[in-house]
């Protein structure tokens, strides 16, 4: 498995995207799991998501392919985007989220990580653009917004993204060079612990609640990364 994907409307439902491709779907909480493709292409699933409205609505993205979603739980699949083109090069999702924020076109955005960096598409699914300040749409249809001012490192590989249901403006990401967070879906960032992050995870009821692997620990916060404990080491 390289991806997992769950829903806080559905606790027991998860979705895996998988090594030698396809998904795997559990109903109850990783007890028991039903494999298939259900028309998604050969390759890995490197990035797995679910809406931030509707717990049946994934979105899966397949390496060297491009961003598929699925209305019925990952039962069936159709194409929804082609990969991210950055840096002169099609790039692949290394992770996904979906974030309901009053910006997108209906409200949902779907952010991915890239190995160069953070980019984001509407659900209508128009076209990848970067996360810039100001009214997001009229930045999608016109491209006049200034870039950030204190954007993530650029050309640094994004590994994980997360956001709590609870406070969607709040972004957190890992990166080799620590976790960051964002008040501001992605405009601006902060970095909040140093070393080599590879995994974040928010609690979806408590955006203070947050955990995140760095190296071989696992590190959680419960007042929003302003302290964090070390609870366990590999």
């Amino acid at each position: 498995m390289l991806a997992l994907a769950t829903h806080r409307d559905q606790p027991g439902l998860v979705v895996a995207g998988l090594a030698e491709g396809g998904v795997a779907r559990s109903r109850d909480g990783g007890k028991t799991w039903q494999s298939g493709r259900g028309g998604l292409p050969a390759g890995e699933v490197g990035a797995i998501a679910s809406a931030a409205r509707n717990p049946d609505l994934l979105y899966a993205a397949i390496r060297g392919d491009g961003l598929w979603k699925s209305e019925d739980a990952g039962k069936n699949w159709s194409l929804a985007m082609d990969r991210p083109w950055l840096n002169e090069a099609e790039r692949d999702p290394l992770t996904l989220v979906s974030v309901d924020l009053e910006t997108g076109m209906g409200g949902i955005w779907i952010y991915a990580g890239t190995d160069v960096g953070l980019t984001r598409v509407p659900d209508c699914f128009c076209r990848w653009q970067e996360v810039l300040p100001g009214n997001a749409m009229d930045a999608l249809v016109t491209g006049s917004a200034s870039p950030p001012e204190a954007p993530l490192p650029l050309g640094e590989p994004v590994l994980s993204l997360a956001s709590a249901p609870s406070a969607p403006e709040r972004l957190f990401a890992a990166l080799p060079s620590g976790i960051w967070a964002s008040e501001d879906g992605g405009v601006v960032w902060r970095r909040m612990i140093e070393g080599t992050a590879s995994v974040v995870a928010v609690h979806p009821g408590d955006e203070q609640h947050i955990a995140a692997v760095i190296g071989s620990t696992l590190n959680l916060s419960r007042d929003g990364g302003a302290t964090w404990h070390a609870r366990a080491a590999g």
